[in-house]
């Protein structure tokens, strides 16, 4: 953590489609990487991702969250195009790979392997832990709960045009890799298994570790600070974003003060190999029905709803969050489980007769109109005294 903060520090890794206001996806991505700073491409160039410097405070993370896609939109606007929310191809076309550098070898293994699968856009959340035991422990409690955070953050009901019957389609599409994660007993185990999967060719590079969440750092395998939530669908909603980021790190410092009450290795009745089939079954469920999900408790495998969950979780993580001072940073989850995430209001809306279009030129409004005025807010106080 930083020194003299209470705080971890935290950073987001944020891929966008771009495209027109009716929802259609138009790639630019080579373009906007070249005429903007933060901006790198992704294979397919439908979308691109910008990346926030590390920050503990809340009231900063969203301006440094913003910035960037104020810029971008500025430089859109001038090609008669914006941002759009979801996290798949919702009108189309994933018939196609569009590539953002043709000369790529590495997106060339990308399109032959994966094609399309991997065009999707999402939120990659990275808090800063130090101490490989920490960060270990971190890594099991979040791997546990990971599909609890795409139940919140879910918004990819849609594919080419039409309703997929998931409200994550992106997290059913996408090619996890390596198939099987185990639960990582120590910093000695993952090494040991991140060696054996490049040797085998399960894996192509130290950064080809698909899954819900894995270890951060300069130097992986072996030089770690940070752990990286992959899971979560792109959250339009900044306010919504920061509050499930909250939700993390309170649990990461739950483990943290008492491991034997949080870390799943001490203290679920299940051992790790069934701990690991629990985690990868509850993110296919959450991916299908998100809130409505059943899953499994890691504590012992029982059933229980991914709502329920969510709630009994916020009454636990409740006195550290005031303690923290990060009990407002918190509250959108409140109306995220009352109302529905993105993927069920769009769901929602679809079956009450609105066109996908019709809804996706909608939210593409809202989306701009809200972080506009954030915008204007932490231009006027970067520390945000709405978040506390």
């Amino acid at each position: 953590m930083p020194p003299g903060s209470p705080l971890l520090l935290k950073g987001f890794e944020v891929e966008l489609y771009t495209g027109r206001a009716d929802g259609t996806v138009v790639g630019c991505s080579a373009e906007v990487a070249a005429a903007l700073e933060g901006f790198v491409t992704e294979p397919d160039h439908r979308n691109l991702e910008y990346i926030t410097a590390p920050e503990a405070d809340y009231g900063r993370l969203l301006a440094l969250l913003l910035e960037p896609r104020q810029r971008l939109r500025q430089w859109l606007a001038q090609r008669g195009l914006t941002l759009l929310p979801g996290s798949t191809l919702s009108l189309g076309d994933s018939g196609h790979f569009e590539r953002s550098d043709p000369g790529n070898p590495y997106h060339d293994y990308i399109e032959h392997t994966y094609g399309t699968r991997v065009v999707t856009a999402s939120v990659h959340i990275n808090l800063g832990l130090e101490g490989m035991e920490a960060l270990f422990a971190g890594l099991r409690l979040l791997r546990c709960e990971a599909s609890l955070l795409l139940a919140l953050s879910a918004s990819s009901p849609f594919l080419d045009g039409a309703p997929t019957g998931a409200h994550s389609q992106r997290w059913l599409q996408f090619p996890l890799t390596p198939e099987l994660v185990p639960i990582f007993l120590d910093h000695a185990h993952y090494i040991r298994w991140m060696e054996q999967q490049l040797e085998a060719g399960t894996m192509q590079n130290v950064r080809h570790l698909w899954t819900s969440v894995r270890p951060n750092g300069d130097d992986r395998p072996y030089g770690l600070n940070r752990l990286e939530i992959r899971i979560c669908d792109l959250v339009s909603d900044p306010l919504v974003l920061l509050a499930i980021t909250a939700l993390a790190e309170l649990r990461l410092w739950q483990v943290q003060r008492d491991p034997q009450r949080w870390d799943p290795l001490l203290a679920s009745s299940l051992d790790p190999a069934e701990l690991a089939r629990l985690a990868d079954g509850n993110e296919r469920a959450a991916a299908r029905a998100s809130l409505e999900a059943e899953l499994r408790d890691w504590r012992d495998g029982t059933p229980v709803q991914a709502r329920a969950w969510l709630e009994r979780l916020l009454a636990e993580v409740a006195p550290l969050a005031a303690e923290l001072g990060l009990s407002t940073v918190l509250s959108p989850l409140h109306a995220v489980l009352r109302q529905g995430n993105q993927a069920m209001v769009w769901l929602r809306r679809h079956r009450e007769g609105s066109t996908i279009r019709a809804i996706l030129t909608s939210d593409v409004a809202s989306m701009a109109a809200q972080e506009l005025r954030l915008s204007a807010m932490t231009g006027t106080d970067p520390a945000l005294g709405l978040l506390g």
